[in-house]
């Protein structure tokens, strides 16, 4: 495996399974060392890492949570001394009508979707800045080009990461810095197997069935589909693009 990412190290949150930990695994195979963060223990994906020949780290951390972010920088330092790479994809996926998301729903939406985006990139951005580099990926979703009923919080705290995405790149560009997002499509993971058969209105399996027949490449999307263009948005290779959300999601939303 090209080792693109040798000698880096990437904080990803959401990382202890499902698109997170493929996350990590792909990384650390192209030589980069890992800290897991996640509200869940993350020893499954360290291990995972440490196969690849790779060190790694997990750490349980509320990324919503301005002192537990803090918390977390400080361990990321203390094991690695910096963070070259952070990957914002830690996410909640709700499943509720307008009529019933009260403002504490809203608000715990936006503060793991939305806010930690804002407080991560605020820990690290600084060490960044010191050492002339950095690449930010921010994963939003595709909801926000499309419709898709029961998800008003969730489509708004998306169309943040997008919006904070553009603006993050113009203030960071200066520094070396590149911020960009990826947008995926409906994927087959732990976190969305658990939202059952009430999930956006159909049963599980029909659901799936349905998004990928509308898909340019008609089959269910899987957390392989979008590794590559994560290590794509983390290497040398994309260094004069910022700024950017790229949606992979099989062609369903064109934009």
């Amino acid at each position: 495996m090209d080792q693109r990412h040798a000698g880096k190290i990437a904080v990803i949150s959401g990382a202890a399974r499902g698109i997170g930990q493929a996350y990590a695994t792909r990384l650390a195979s192209e030589g980069a060392d890992i800290v897991v963060t996640d509200i869940r223990p993350g020893d499954e994906t360290v291990a995972k890492v440490n196969a690849l020949g790779r060190q790694a780290i997990s750490v349980t951390c509320d990324v919503g949570d301005p002192a537990q972010v803090e918390a977390l920088g400080r361990e990321v330092e203390s094991a690695f001394g910096r963070c070259d790479i952070l990957v914002n994809n830690a996410g909640l996926i709700p499943n509720q009508h307008f009529d019933d998301v009260s403002f504490e729903d809203w608000r715990r939406i936006m503060a793991t979707n939305l806010d930690a985006v804002f407080l991560m990139s605020k820990r690290f951005v600084p060490g960044m800045k010191t050492r002339g580099f950095g690449r930010i990926i921010n994963i939003a979703s595709n909801t926000f080009g499309q419709m898709a009923p029961g998800l008003t919080h969730y489509i708004a705290s998306k169309g943040g990461v997008v919006g904070f995405t553009r603006a993050l790149a113009t203030d960071l560009g200066k520094f070396g810095i590149t911020v960009n997002a990826i947008a995926p499509g409906l994927t087959r993971t732990p976190g969305t197997l658990e939202l059952g058969d009430s999930y956006r209105g159909l049963p599980q399996e029909a659901l799936y069935a349905a998004v990928a027949a509308k898909q340019a490449i008609p089959r269910q999307q899987t957390p392989d589909d979008l590794v590559g263009t994560l290590s794509f948005l983390a290497s040398a290779d994309s260094g004069f693009m910022t700024g950017q959300t790229l949606y992979v999601d099989g062609g369903l939303v064109r934009v």
